[in-house]
């Protein structure tokens, strides 16, 4: 099996934004959960937390179901994330 490609240590660079607009709208994990797969994105408790805390990697179909269950524009969700990239 290969190895997770990271980019400066991370395996995503959108985890912290999605806990924050998580946090911001009083959203739990598990209600987070719920609204994913009401997208028909099947999610667990764990896959939250592992994309929060920057364990696992993001989906692309997952990038936009985050989205739409937390109603913010891509933009949003990529905010401050030049960070992690070396200049």
């Amino acid at each position: 099996m290969g190895s997770i490609r990271k980019l400066n240590n991370h395996v995503n660079i959108v985890g912290s934004n999605i806990k924050k607009f998580r946090e911001q709208q009083q959203l739990s994990q598990p209600d987070l959960c719920r609204k994913m797969q009401l997208l028909g994105v099947n999610m667990y408790i764990a896959d939250i937390y592992e994309i929060e805390n920057n364990k696992r990697l993001v989906k692309d179909f997952e990038i936009k179901a985050f989205c739409m269950a937390l109603e913010i524009s891509f933009d949003d969700l990529f905010n401050d994330t030049d960070q992690f990239f070396e200049h």
